[in-house]
Order: structure tokens, then C-alpha cells, then sequence
């Protein structure tokens, strides 16, 4: 069933108590409720495994692990939207957090009610299953397929855990086959209008190529356009009941 925002069980990661206590403030005020705190790594895939929130918020500088290697190990328990939300500003730290599954990067000093829309932004395009729908539309490329409702996606048979991030590109570029997307016009339309650089959506259309082609030095599904962007090169896809 699709939750309301205001429903939705959110875990913020941070040693930091101040930076807890003022975003619980805000969110608090944007109508989040269920709010979740962990001040260790430990304590967090504590929590995660427990409580199963629905997006986290994660700092990389934590006392006992950092957060990159912290967020490969929540991966393998949730799919849930994972934002890193940090000091470390390089362009390298933010290729580290989309390469260990992160979904969004935001650098500190941060302005608290952005962050609050990007966590609703991706709270939006979460697939979800809804209990009020008749139908499941499913991609089917026969090599791999996607249900969406269910978050689901299967390459040459075998099931293959896809972040959140990740499934929502890809699911964009089903609904879109056959057509040059730019890297802008990806990350306004699947990231919520926070253009973070080529190197997003660069990052994040390299681990979707290692999961759907047989040799993603030479891909066959998601090709590159130089200078325009990428393609989806699909010649059908199906809706299923």
C-alpha cells in the first residue's frame, strides 16, 4: 500500500547530536513523524535490519566505520533511497558514495529544508506497491525485465538487487525507449530537479550497465551518445498482467 509522506519511517545517521536535534526540528515541521536516530555505524545497521525504514540519511565520518562501507552493508539488507549527508566534498568522495550504493549526496554545510525535498523527492519516485491497482506493468526485454510495483529486477533469470536510485534510471529509460536523453534531462526528471553533475548520472548509469549487459564495456541496452546524452535502445516493451 503507497504510504503518505508523513507516514514514511525515516533513519538519520550522524555522531553528531546538534546536526540530529536541528534536522528532527525541521522534519518535524514538514509533517515526519517516524524518525529514526543512530550515532554509530554499529547502531545503524542495527536499526536498519530491525526497523527497516523507508530512506536514510547517513553521515561518512562515523566513529566506528565510515559510511561508504556502512552503506554497502545496509545494501544488502534494504533497497531503501540512501543520501550521504557529509563534509567530505570532493568530486572522488561523491563518485565513493554513488559507487557504494548511494542515491543522493548532499555536502555540509547543508540548508536543512533542502535536504527535506530531497528526501521527499525520492520518498515520490520510490516504486511501491499499490493495493488499489488491477494491473502489474511489467518491462520485458527477454534478456532482463522489471516489475515495478514491486521493485523487482530480473536479468537472464536470477534476481538482482538494484538500489533505489538505480531502478528509478532505469525504469526512466523504459518509459522512454529509443530516445537521446541528456544527462540534465535525467537527473531533472529522476532526481527531482538537483542537478549534481555529469558525474551522477555518469556514476549511476555505469552500475546499471554491469548489471544488465553481458560486456558493459560494449553495452547493448544503454548506450552513449557522445555529446548528447544517452539512448535506450529497445525495439519492444510489454505491459503484463
Amino acid at each position: 500500500m503507497t504510504l503518505k509522506l508523513e507516514e514514511h519511517k525515516i533513519l538519520m545517521v550522524d555522531d553528531d547530536q546538534h546536526i540530529l536535534d536541528l534536522l528532527i526540528t525541521v522534519f518535524e515541521k514538514e509533517v515526519f513523524h517516524n524518525i529514526l536516530t543512530a550515532i554509530t555505524g554499529t547502531e545503524a545497521l542495527l536499526k536498519t535490519t530491525q526497523e527497516n525504514p523507508d530512506i536514510i540519511l547517513l553521515d561518512v565520518m562515523l566513529p566506528d566505520i565510515d559510511g561508504f562501507t556502512l552503506c554497502s552493508k545496509i545494501r544488502s539488507h534494504t533497497n531503501a533511497p540512501i543520501l550521504f549527508l557529509t563534509a567530505k566534498a570532493t568530486d572522488l568522495d561523491k563518485l565513493q558514495g554513488f559507487s557504494f550504493g548511494g542515491d543522493d549526496y548532499i555536502t555540509k554545510p547543508f540548508n536543512p529544508l533542502e535536504v527535506v525535498a530531497r528526501v521527499k523527492a525520492q520518498l515520490k519516485r520510490t516504486p511501491q506497491i499499490s493495493s488499489s491497482s488491477s494491473r502489474k506493468q511489467v518491462f520485458d526485454y527477454g534478456y532482463f525485465k522489471i516489475n515495478p510495483n514491486m521493485g523487482r529486477l530480473i536479468v537472464n533469470g536470477k534476481r538482482i538487487e538494484c538500489p533505489t536510485q538505480e531502478m528509478k534510471l532505469l525504469l526512466y529509460f523504459c518509459k522512454h525507449p529509443n530516445q537521446i536523453l541528456s544527462k540534465h534531462q535525467l537527473y531533472k526528471d529522476v532526481w527531482g530537479g538537483f542537478y549534481g553533475g555529469d558525474s551522477t548520472v555518469m556514476v549511476h548509469v555505469r552500475r546499471l550497465r554491469e548489471k544488465l549487459e553481458v560486456d558493459p564495456s560494449r553495452p547493448k541496452w544503454i548506450k552513449t551518445v557522445r555529446g548528447l546524452g544517452y539512448i535506450f535502445e529497445a525495439a519492444t516493451s510489454e505491459d503484463l498482467m
